[in-house]
């Protein structure tokens, strides 16, 4: 798993409003790519979570299944995910919240693909975490 720090570097905290200290909304950095054979987390591409959809990119149904999958992976409603930037770019940034921090962290770092394993028993096979599978 991730340490903290690590995938703190994936998103910004705002403080809500309405001052509830449990509660924050994040901005969290994607990097998208569409049209994929599957929609999932990848890993990371730089200081983004790199994401795959099987939506293609026309008519926002790649910004849509992105969306989805962040409220589906974050357990939020998907009324809580919005697209603050980035509708036609790959570079995007998403406003979820409000949200536990802590439940935040601990559920990105949980959804990133484990590291391959090689040399496993059958010759010819990785043995490969299913990450964020949608």
């Amino acid at each position: 798993m991730a340490g903290k720090d690590t995938v703190d570097l994936l998103f910004d905290v705002i403080e809500r409003e309405d001052g509830d200290p449990e509660k924050v909304d994040i901005v969290l950095r994607v990097w998208l790519q569409p049209g994929a054979g599957r929609t999932t987390v990848v890993g990371r591409h730089g200081d983004a979570l790199k994401i795959k959809v099987a939506a293609p990119p026309e008519g926002g149904r790649a910004n849509q299944a992105v969306a989805q999958l962040l409220s589906y992976m974050l357990g939020v409603p998907a009324t809580s995910v919005s697209l603050e930037s980035g509708e036609t770019s790959r570079s995007k940034r998403l406003r979820v919240g409000p949200v536990d921090l802590d439940t935040v962290r601990t559920l990105i770092a949980n959804s990133e693909p484990k590291p391959k394993v090689t040399g496993a028993a059958r010759s010819g096979g990785n043995v490969r975490g299913t990450g964020g599978v949608l």
